[in-house]
Order: C-alpha cells, then structure tokens, then sequence
C-alpha cells in the first residue's frame, strides 16, 4: 500500500557520505505504519535515483521485518560510480554491477 513506509527520525543529507556512512546514516530509519497491509505480500519500492542503495536497503529491511515476503527495488535512473558524490564505491558491491572504466 502506497504511505506504509514511514520515516521515524531525520537523517543528515546523503551526499558527500561514504557508502558505509551512508547505510549507517538510514540503518533503522524507516518501519511501517501498517504491518498488516505488507505481511506476507510482495511489496515494490520506487525511488528516484540510487546511488549506493543504501536507502533502497533500509526500505527493504523494515518491510522484510514487517512480514513482506518479497521486496523489489524500482528507480528511475542509477547515480553511476564517476558521479562526484559517491566518493568512493565499494567494488564488490552486488548492485553496482555496471561499472565504466
């Protein structure tokens, strides 16, 4: 359901945070405000652009502990590694499989 997911508390702004800062800044961010709208669903999250996925994440794991049975990640466009802002990118990450050189 559209508006399950809530934020719970402020996060500084993403940018300019390494990819570890950036899963510890949104680590336990998010939860649902209706557990029941997601348990045992397939939910889909949309966001704009995915940088690290960092977000996309801490989305993820508070639906899964809400009792989602699946979750999948949408995003309109993919912050790629050369972008100033992501500093530097864990290579053996799993979603940044597109890499340029």
């Amino acid at each position: 359901m559209a508006g399950s997911l809530r934020r719970i508390r402020a996060t500084v702004p993403q940018l300019g945070l390494s990819v570890s800062a950036r899963r510890e800044n949104v680590s336990g961010v998010f939860s649902v405000a209706r557990p029941e709208d997601v348990r045992n669903r397939t939910v889909v999250v949309v966001d704009d652009v995915m940088t690290t996925g960092a977000t996309l994440s801490a989305c993820a794991a508070a639906l899964k502990r809400a009792g989602a049975s699946r979750v999948l990640a949408l995003s309109l466009a993919r912050a790629t590694p050369q972008f100033p802002d992501v500093g530097a990118l864990d290579r053996a990450s799993p979603i940044d499989e597109f890499r340029h050189n």
